[in-house]
């Protein structure tokens, strides 16, 4: 906490990522790609010949994207491993695939997680063998060259989120939690040796945790 903080009291203002500007060549060959992907189009606005922007919000983001004409001077194509957390890195790469998406196999690094940068490291391809969070990935791209990555995020790093404020972006997400859920709670109860009569709170509890990164529960 700041010293301006501790003295005066007040909370330091929110600062959300909005919106991630992208290079490209052919603003409507760049909309109807990711009008495929299924993003919700936020807008497409013009002001004379000289500039016009679209917004693409992937779903479940809170933050979206931009691109268009005199919205920026980097070069088309330029923008390079931006990251689209997912809680199923398999079942959206084979979406991808169904929407004519060339979309790599999924990979992990041999070692850490740099590989997910061009010619760092060495790429596996399968998902991670213990299937951490953070830890596996698929690569695609936009016409223009603009990587993207997803990776696989299914418990925050600790901290990472605040429990007193865990959400679900989409029902698919809440819904891929509570069988993660359901998998671990048939674990817990071969531990117990019976069954647990106290599975929602377990549930909850197990769903809070995964997202923050906090312990699980026992």
């Amino acid at each position: 906490m700041s010293e301006e903080t501790k003295s005066t009291g007040v909370a330091d203002p929110d600062m959300k990522l909005e919106v991630l500007v992208i290079p490209v060549s052919d603003v409507d060959r760049a909309k109807k790609f990711y009008a495929r992907l299924g993003w919700r189009l936020d807008a497409d606005r013009a002001a004379g010949d000289n500039f016009r922007l679209v917004q693409f919000t992937p779903p479940g983001s809170g933050s979206s994207i931009q691109f268009g004409m005199n919205l920026t001077s980097a070069a088309p194509g330029s923008a390079q491993a931006t990251l689209l957390a997912v809680s199923d890195i398999e079942a959206v790469r084979s979406k991808l695939i169904a929407l004519g998406v060339d979309a790599s196999p999924v990979f992990h690094c041999e070692t850490g997680t740099a590989c997910r940068f061009s010619n760092v490291g060495a790429r596996v391809t399968a998902p991670h063998p213990e299937r951490l969070s953070y830890y596996s990935f698929v690569s695609f791209s936009d016409p223009d060259g603009n990587g993207w990555l997803l990776q696989e995020v299914t418990t925050r790093l600790a901290g990472r989120i605040d429990p007193a404020t865990t959400t679900f972006a989409s029902v698919s997400d809440l819904a891929s939690a509570l069988r993660r859920a359901a998998n671990a709670h048939g674990e817990h109860e071969k531990r117990l040796g019976q069954p647990d009569a106290n599975w929602l709170d377990w549930y909850a509890a197990y769903v809070v945790a995964e997202q923050t990164g906090e312990k699980f529960p026992q």
